[in-house]
């Protein structure tokens, strides 16, 4: 499918962009909360304000929306205390405000956006199963010609969408999304730390396991390096450190 234009009536109205976080959930593997991903929202964010884009947050249900622990910069682990990005984005009340009062992805409509983005995190993959609207709404973009586009995680949601002809969205397509060697590495920390016993896993299923067996390309860079590809509106970005990579593909697409 080629890409068209998006908005051929009013070519010199800012792009528009809608992001997509997942709802808080529970982890079915270590009963733990889990959520979004900060920089899969904030750098994308950062990348579209800079490119003069105008951006609203979603989320499947709609509502507040809260973070996996370590993707703030604020946790004590310290595992994204460099992550000046998000730090900025959660230090500013008017934009920290925004992930509590996200609007339901069925309030989308998909004739005043030129693209959607799905951030990741851990919920995507426990919750976007039964997340029906927002799959729907992922395909109506892909259908339209517009740009679909998922990172990490994120990228569940080709997991679940289907076209109107009845095939997987991700078929035939080159995509990217969390990596086996990454979720090898996840099992590994959680198991030295003692979190899980070693017959357990932290997902409960694999982005790059499950897109093969629909008929995808499935393509990295390697273990946390950032990475997206496009493949004519489909765009994908491999893990939490791809969010800008992911959305400097989107620019280039749509053009500024």
């Amino acid at each position: 499918m080629s890409l068209r234009d998006p908005n051929p009536a009013s070519k010199n109205r800012p792009k528009r962009v809608a992001i997509v976080i997942a709802n808080p959930a529970v982890s079915s593997t270590t009963g733990w909360p889990v959520g979004f991903w900060w920089s899969e929202l904030t750098h994308p964010y950062y990348a579209f304000h800079e490119a003069g884009y105008q951006v609203e947050i979603f989320s499947p249900a709609g509502g507040a929306c809260e973070a996996d622990a370590m993707s703030d910069p604020r946790d004590p682990s310290g595992y994204s205390e460099t992550d000046l990005i998000s730090m900025g984005f959660v230090s500013t009340p008017r934009l920290a405000k925004l992930v509590t009062q996200t609007r339901p992805v069925s309030d989308i409509q998909v004739a005043d956006f030129d693209a959607i983005v799905v951030a990741g995190g851990q919920a995507p993959m426990f919750s976007f199963e039964t997340a029906t609207a927002l799959t729907q709404k992922f395909v109506e973009f892909y259908e339209a010609g517009k740009v679909a586009s998922a990172l990490c995680h994120g990228v569940a949601v080709l997991r679940y969408a289907v076209l109107s002809s009845g095939e997987p969205l991700c078929k035939g397509k080159t995509v990217t999304g969390f990596a086996n060697v990454e979720e090898d590495f996840a099992d590994n920390a959680v198991w030295g730390m003692g979190f899980l016993p070693r017959d357990k896993h932290l997902m409960p299923w694999r982005i790059e396991d499950e897109l093969k067996k629909l008929g995808a390309n499935y393509v990295s860079a390697g273990l946390w390096r950032g990475f997206a590809v496009r493949d004519g509106n489909l765009i994908t970005g491999q893990q939490n450190f791809s969010g800008t990579e992911t959305a400097q593909l989107i620019i280039e697409t749509l053009g500024r």
